[in-house]
């Protein structure tokens, strides 16, 4: 993960020194609908939440661009338990910063076709219950991995005001539970992102 990293950062780099006069800063924010798939998930349901960062456009030709980001993003999922006058609910809430790496096919002007890698890591993690009107939080930072690496795929459109529009969908490869921490559960996060953003 380290080494690609490295890689990402140089071809970055490399692509900005030769279009620089092209290159575009701007602002993102969103809707995330956040989940987590895998062992023993069945019960949880999307976590309604937000994401807001920075983007970089560079572009490679007239139909491709590279598009890195940095992005605070707010994740994880909830379930709930209701029989007779008993209820239970639990949210899981996992911050990430998040730096997808986007490559940008343009179809047609505006409108675009997104794919690329993500590294994402872990800021906080919490686990909220609440039973019966009681609420507690409790930190499990400590049984959840420090990294998370996944694909992204997605399509945008821009407008020639600088104005643009993107969804996406996350889909986590890493298990994000600590092993040493876990009966060997493997779990991924999952997230749909609907965005608004501007380019200076």
């Amino acid at each position: 993960m380290k080494k690609l990293c490295v890689i990402a950062v140089i071809a970055i780099f490399s692509f900005a020194s030769v279009n620089a006069q092209n290159i575009r800063f701007g602002a993102k924010a969103g809707v995330n609908l956040a989940s987590i798939n895998g062992d023993e998930t069945d019960d949880f349901d999307m976590r309604t939440s937000f994401h807001v960062g920075a983007v970089v456009e560079i572009p490679l030709s007239d139909k491709f661009s590279v598009q890195p980001e940095l992005l605070y993003s707010s994740q994880g999922a909830e379930s709930k338990f209701s029989e007779d006058d008993f209820t239970f609910e639990e949210k899981l809430k996992l911050d990430y910063l998040n730096i997808p790496i986007m490559m940008k096919y343009y179809v047609i002007e505006g409108l675009s076709l997104e794919a690329g890698p993500q590294i994402g890591i872990l800021l906080a993690a919490k686990a909220e219950f609440e039973v019966e009107g009681e609420s507690e939080e409790e930190d499990i930072k400590e049984f959840m991995k420090d990294f998370d690496f996944g694909l992204n795929f997605g399509a945008g459109y821009q407008l020639e005001n600088g104005l643009n529009f993107s969804a996406r969908y996350n889909l986590g490869l890493s298990n994000i539970i600590d092993a040493e921490e876990s009966d060997n559960s493997k779990i991924h996060n999952g997230v749909i992102q609907v965005s608004v953003g501007f380019f200076f």
